[in-house]
């Protein structure tokens, strides 16, 4: 093999070695500019979740028992208040073998049982009682700065419902469930004044006055 053969290869061989190089240069220096841009990805859908609107407040958690055939079988009941405080508000109760499926199912059956309220003035329309089993809820409208007057599942459905000034009083059965479920039947039952006015054939001024 001649000498000018053997430069001419040698050469090809350097330019080859340095391209390589250089490639693989610019590879490197790629490789964390694309880390960083996939980071920067996940910071972005991280924080673009929503946060739900909907509320939930346990009222109550208590064991049950169920006699059968082969003797008795033990399970959790769960009571929950789900609302949005804006006007929507529910009471679920389920059971289930432990706790935490015991308020998801009770969470999901609020979620289908849900009442509009009609709030006037951060209060309700007029006066109503409700009534559920052997307990009744008594509900009366407030002035500014009074805030919500009630207690245990009662003051929970009020709060949830969205509702800032209002007089109660619970009459009857104290179970947690029965006062709930009044509650919820006494909000069922309320009226606006402008569907009143609309039956009665009346302005909302004349109704007032």
């Amino acid at each position: 093999m001649s000498e000018e053969k053997l430069e001419t290869q040698v050469e090809e061989t350097v330019e080859v070695t340095e391209e390589v190089v250089e490639t693989v240069e610019a590879a490197a220096e790629e490789a964390p500019a694309k880390r960083q841009r996939g980071r920067k990805k996940r910071v972005e859908t991280q924080e673009v979740k929503p946060e739900s609107e909907w509320k939930e407040q346990v009222v109550q958690i208590r064991r049950v028992t169920k006699v059968v055939k082969g003797g008795k079988k033990l399970s959790f009941r769960a009571i929950v208040i789900v609302g949005n405080q804006k006007g929507q508000v529910g009471v679920g109760c389920a059971k289930a073998a432990e706790v935490i499926i015991a308020i998801q199912k009770a969470i999901a059956d609020g979620r289908k049982n849900l009442v509009t309220v009609p709030i006037f003035k951060t209060t309700i329309p007029h006066p109503i009682t409700g009534r559920s089993g052997a307990g009744a809820v008594m509900l009366r409208p407030a002035s500014q700065g009074t805030g919500i007057i009630a207690g245990g599942a009662v003051r929970s459905v009020l709060e949830l419902a969205g509702i800032e000034n209002i007089l109660s009083k619970s009459l009857g059965s104290k179970s947690p469930l029965n006062a709930a479920n009044a509650t919820i039947e006494a909000l069922k039952s309320l009226r606006p004044f402008n569907e009143v006015a609309k039956k009665r054939g009346l302005t909302m001024a004349e109704l007032l006055n």
